[in-house]
């Protein structure tokens, strides 16, 4: 069964609306309208933590709603509600027909259809009874107390949504979608006298539980928080200065996504409130930097088979060589500045609008060996894992707080530092990027981004990467 016709019979067979009525609706609703859609949604969703070794909080939502979008010229108009009837539909129509009084707009084709699939569509809620996700944490952390004498707490969450969503035009062509998101989070806090530090680990991705259901994958979750914890339990303050710093691969790519990534999206751009506006065809990066944004990767948490409008996702180059030669655009945006929608018109549920978001931003290769990039550094910091962050989109300008970092002398990585903040401006950072790994990693899979009130999950990746200069903010200068 196709996913329209799964979807199908969750809004119009359970529901009880009648399509082609739906579609009337739609089709007045957006009578003058450049642009628009009918965004259906339904979404199951639950969470668990485990804490203190008993299960502290279980919980278990059902969603649905609908929102419906007219957009002429620079605005839109919008209006959702939870209640799936036609009332609901035709006075969400006469509110969005208000943004098009005077406009002759002719409504835009829409996209493309598509007939892959990215990840299963099976609902991980029903796959997995509740007796066997409580059974997975209490062995977690059994597990987890066991490593170490020195661990006093451990804290396991675990998470799974399925999300099933249908759009529709003014023409009556229609794309659906099913999205299974699962992830598993484990925190530890160890004591050394009066000492108490903590490291966490978190993984995910749009699949079932069941790769988090084998040893091998909570296993590794539970040993690589206590490593993280353990190695906070020797840190020493983090110097301060202006110094060579070496991200490690992976889940540091989230400082391109929040420093570069979000300076690329199509909105600011066509505002000119980002700092890369009308720099296309310029360097803005060093030699070597190639960034793309890519939706289309197998089971990832930034994937998605076709993003919020329906348009396929993609892989979209936004740096090569250096060379801003891309941004990211959701239907609107890419419209208003006459360039083709790149997949990544997103939002958060039903009662939100789409605009362009990211999915996953990598960083792609580049020829040095990781251990090469270490030696080079005579005094600097190895930074491997982040936490939390703020960035001005337009300025570029950055803070990134360290949550395992390391200082790099003669070449040598030497004591793990305590309250290292990396500081700077995304444009000016990635001109001093002077060697990339060939080590490329995407994130375990935990990343969730923020913008204008909606969160939607997404993916980062880079290889190891040597800037010869940035600010480093800590208690040691």
């Amino acid at each position: 069964m196709t996913d329209i016709a799964k979807t199908d019979e969750l809004f119009f067979t359970r529901a009880g609306l009648d399509r082609s009525r739906v579609e009337g609706v739609v089709s007045d609703a957006l009578g003058n309208a450049d642009d628009g859609e009918l965004f259906l949604e339904y979404e199951q969703s639950e969470s668990f933590v485990f804490d203190d070794g008993q299960l502290k909080n279980a919980s278990f939502d059902t969603s649905q709603g609908f929102g419906l979008r007219a957009v002429a010229g620079e605005t839109a108009g919008y209006s959702h509600s939870s209640e799936l009837t036609e009332a609901a539909l035709n006075r969400a129509g006469e509110t969005v027909k208000a943004v098009q009084a005077g406009h002759g707009g002719t409504t835009a084709d829409g996209p493309a259809q598509t007939n892959r699939s990215l990840y299963v569509e099976d609902n991980p809620l029903s796959l997995a009874p509740f007796e066997t996700k409580v059974k997975l944490m209490e062995d977690i952390d059994a597990y987890a107390r066991g490593l170490d004498e020195r661990v006093r707490q451990v804290s396991t969450s675990i998470s799974g949504s399925w999300q099933a969503v249908q759009i529709i035009r003014a023409d009556g062509s229609r794309a659906a979608d099913i999205r299974p998101l699962v992830r598993l989070n484990v925190s530890c806090v160890v004591g050394d006298g009066d000492r108490m530090e903590s490291g966490s680990y978190g993984t995910g991705g749009r699949e079932t539980y069941e790769t988090y259901l084998h040893p091998d994958t909570w296993h590794f979750a539970a040993e690589e928080a206590l490593r993280q914890a353990l190695v906070n339990l020797e840190s020493v303050p983090a110097p301060a200065g202006e110094i060579p710093v070496v991200l490690g691969p992976g889940w540091p790519a989230i400082l391109l996504h929040e420093a570069i990534g979000h300076g690329l999206e199509g909105d600011f751009n066509r505002k000119k409130t980002s700092a890369f506006s009308e720099l296309m065809g310029e360097r803005v990066a060093a030699p070597g930097v190639t960034v793309v944004d890519d939706g289309t990767l197998d089971d990832r948490r930034g994937s998605l088979t076709i993003d919020d409008e329906g348009t396929p996702t993609q892989r979209t180059v936004l740096i090569e060589d250096g060379i801003l030669v891309g941004y990211m655009q959701d239907r609107m945006n890419a419209r208003l500045m006459g360039v083709p929608a790149t997949g990544n018109g997103r939002r958060e549920s039903y009662a939100h609008a789409p605009m362009p978001r990211m999915t996953n931003t990598v960083m792609e290769n580049g020829d040095h060996d990781p251990e090469e990039i270490l030696k080079s550094v005579k005094k600097g910091l190895y930074a491997v894992n982040f936490g939390g962050g703020q960035v001005d989109i337009t300025s570029g300008k950055f803070v990134f707080t360290c949550t395992e970092a390391y200082m790099l002398e003669d070449g040598k990585v030497g004591a793990p530092v305590k309250g290292a903040t990396l500081i700077g401006s995304g444009p000016d950072a990635l001109k001093t990027v002077s060697m990339i790994g060939n080590d490329m990693e995407l994130d375990p899979g935990v990343g969730t981004c923020g913008k204008d009130g909606q969160g939607v999950p997404v993916g980062v990746g880079q290889p190891t990467m040597l800037l010869d200069e940035l600010t480093v903010g800590g208690t040691e200068v």
